[in-house]
Formats: C-alpha cells, structure tokens, sequence
C-alpha cells in the first residue's frame, strides 16, 4: 500500500461525535496498510464566527491580523481529532500547516502555495503515525501566518498529494459527490461518477459549491486525481462502500454525457461602463485597474455605443462578486474622468446560470436548447458568454432557480445513467 492524503471539511467534524466517526474512517484506512495524511478544516462554522468576531472590534481588520485568527480554527480540528484517534489506540501526531512545511507569498487571506517542505511530514509517517495537518494555513518568507482563502483546506491536500506522491487523495464532505446542480435547488440532480479538471473547473468559477477553484487548478497542474466522497456514509466497518465523483484528466471511453452539470451563483454584480471611446487601449487601461485592485471579472462583453461628437464609442459590460462591488466602483470612478463623457452603472439583482460540460463546442445546438428552455419559462436573457465548455447566462434574480431547474430538466440531467465499467 501507499500514501493516502484525506481531507475533511468543516461540516465533518462539527461535533465531537463526528470527530470520533471521523477517526474511526482514518483508523480502517489506516488498518489497510496505508500511510496516512489527513488535512482537516476549522469545526462547523468557526471561520464564519471567528470573522464576526474581529468585526465586533473593528470594520478593517489587518489582513496579517485576520490571518493570525482564523489559522486557529484548523488548529483547534487537528488537536482534537488526533485525541480522537488516540482513543482508538492509533498513534498520531498533529501538525499547524508551517509545521507541515507549507510555504507561501504573503498575500493575506488569499496565499498561495510555493513550496511544501516534507521533510517533517515523511518523518512522522516513517514512525508509523498518522500525520493530521491544518489546512488553510502556511507560513510566509516574512514568518508570517497566511491563510489560502476560503476552501483552502482542499488546495493544502491536493498540494501535499501532490509534493507526497500519494497513491490517493479523497475529499470528504457532506455530500457524497459532485452532482449535475445543487441538490437543494434542483431535487432531481444526479451524483456523477466522474467530471474532468476542466468540468469541475468551470463550475467552480460558475458559482458551483463543490471545490476551491485553486485547489482543482493545482489538481490539473500536478496531475492529482481525486476523488470526492460523503464523510456521512456508512464507515467502511459496517460494510460501508466509500462510493463518489471521481475527478479526472480525461472522461472514461464511455462516457457520452454532453452537459455535466448545471451551476448557479446568486452572488454577482453587473457593471457596465458606458461610452468608451472605441479606440484601442481603452480596454486595458480599465481591466489593468480592476485586476490590479485584485478583482476577478467574468461575463466580459463589449458592444457598440451609441455615439457621440468626440467619435465612436463602445460599452463594455462584465460581472464580479458581489463582495468586489464596492472595490470595482472606485476604481471604475476613479479612471472615468480619462475618458469625458464615461460613465457607470451596476446591477445587483440578477444571478448566473451556467451549463457545462464537455461537449458543449462538438455538439450542434448546445446553446439553443439553453435558451429555449429559458424561453419556454418566459425568462428574459440579459447577457450571453461562452467558452469551449461553458454557457453563461445572466438573468434576474428572482427568477434564477426558476431558470436553473428549466435548464436542469431541458437537457434531462436528472436522467444521468451510472457509468458501465
């Protein structure tokens, strides 16, 4: 047997009977003969109420500072669950991710991995105990505590999958896979048994709740398969059978389905900047702006404006998070006096609706059942992007699960057949 990096996530050690099931999982996985590495998150929805904390305080914590609070969520998880196993007469050893030898630039609150020192890592698993590690967190050249941003947890252990050259990684969350929408909003969706980096990659950006996008970036750029389970399943000891999406390079042979999954995000912000002298360079000089805020656009269109003296103008429409609204509005303020008779306007109540899969660019007429479905549902299209796996619609918001579901039944993914091996 091999390497076997775990991750748990928050929702799967909320209590400490969950701590205990979660140790009794590792422990079986453990008696198979594996060495094992757990990457575990902060309990329940400690982040979340550790951030309202430093709010009670001040309205602009540090980042540095908010790094330093919210790295002690995992480290509470970690201690406990290593009690947890303890318990069970396994032998193991519980380390902070700078501990682990993570190592990261100093962007607070959103670091990236540079480097995993194994050294400690390889050390403890040679003695034969299981290594459980804070996710989340690392340590910059500066010794400062960084954290990965949220869902971060998933990038630390596809990293350490990555940098161990472990047989296996296995996420385990409260759902029992990647499904073809949200369950909550689409009751008909379907676990898939497997989705591509790419897929799973777009949905991600889409708005899908299902991984961090930087840790399936760091998946497709290290060549880590994994795979995605429920900690909530029957445990292996009472003859449960560890079951989910299996995230991959590439489709199995037999694998026909053109859209994978359909994907919401109810969290965005239309901006739209009006009358632009259609000249080039104009275009930079306001997405050099934004990206240098650190603002992430997507749904990018520019179109004909309607004119004026000074000569032919264009409008250029784009989505954000609702969160980087504020940002993106200074900044878009900021640079419209360069251009005499600019201006902005935004739009908080619409959503995304997206599908994706990989036979949206081989197959004719993708894009048209979309929109008829929407249209059948009366439901108006605001803006339309594309790439060679994703559709991107922008619609209201009071009529987005609305759309969701129309586009879910449209192309019959409530009807996914379980891949034949």
């Amino acid at each position: 047997m091999g390497i076997v990096v775990q991750k748990f996530g928050g929702s799967s050690v909320a209590t400490p009977e969950k701590y205990r099931r979660v140790a009794r999982r590792i422990a079986w996985k453990k008696k198979q003969g594996n060495d094992m590495v757990v990457v575990v998150s902060a309990p329940g929805d400690m982040t979340d109420e550790l951030i309202e904390r430093a709010r009670a305080i001040t309205e602009r914590p540090s980042p540095r500072e908010m790094d330093v609070l919210m790295a002690t969520g995992e480290q509470i998880s970690i201690a406990l669950l290593t009690m947890a196993l303890h318990e069970l007469g396994v032998d193991a050893v519980s380390l902070t991710g700078p501990q682990a030898g993570f190592q990261t630039d100093d962007h607070h609150r959103a670091a990236k991995i540079r480097n995993i020192d194994t050294t400690r890592v390889r050390r403890e698993l040679a003695g034969g105990k299981v290594v459980i590690v804070a996710g989340f967190q690392g340590l910059d050249e500066h010794g400062d505590i960084t954290t990965l941003g949220r869902g971060g947890s998933d990038a630390s252990a596809i990293a350490l999958a990555a940098y161990l050259n472990a047989d296996e990684c296995q996420i385990f969350t409260d759902v029992d896979g990647v499904y073809s929408a949200d369950p909550r909003l689409v009751p008909t969706a379907r676990r898939l048994d497997e989705i591509s980096y790419d897929e799973i990659l777009e949905l991600a950006a889409a708005g899908a709740q299902v991984m961090q996008l930087r840790s399936v970036e760091l998946a497709k750029q290290y060549g880590v398969e994994f795979e995605v389970l429920s900690s909530l399943a029957p445990l292996p000891d009472e003859g449960g059978e560890e079951r989910g999406t299996k995230v991959v390079a590439k489709l199995s042979p037999n694998n026909n389905r053109i859209v994978s999954g359909v994907a919401l995000d109810s969290k965005v912000a239309h901006i739209t900047l009006l009358g632009l002298p259609d000249r080039p360079g104009v275009a930079y000089k306001a997405f050099k702006a934004l990206g240098d805020a650190r603002i992430n656009l997507d749904m990018i269109v520019q179109s004909a404006g309607t004119g004026c003296g000074n000569g032919p103008t264009a409008d250029i429409s784009f989505t954000c998070a609702r969160d980087d609204l504020d940002t993106a509005l200074e900044v878009c303020n900021r640079i419209l006096p360069e251009f005499p008779g600019a201006r902005v306007v935004y739009d908080t109540d619409v959503a995304k609706v997206s599908i994706v899969g990989s036979g949206v660019a081989s197959n004719y007429g993708v894009a048209a059942k979309m929109f008829e479905a929407l249209a059948e549902k009366d439901i108006n299209i605001e803006l339309i992007t594309g790439s060679e796996i994703k559709i991107s619609c922008l619609v209201r918001a009071s009529r987005a699960m609305e759309a969701v579901r129309a586009v879910h039944d449209k192309f019959q993914l409530g009807d996914l057949e379980p891949i034949v091996e």
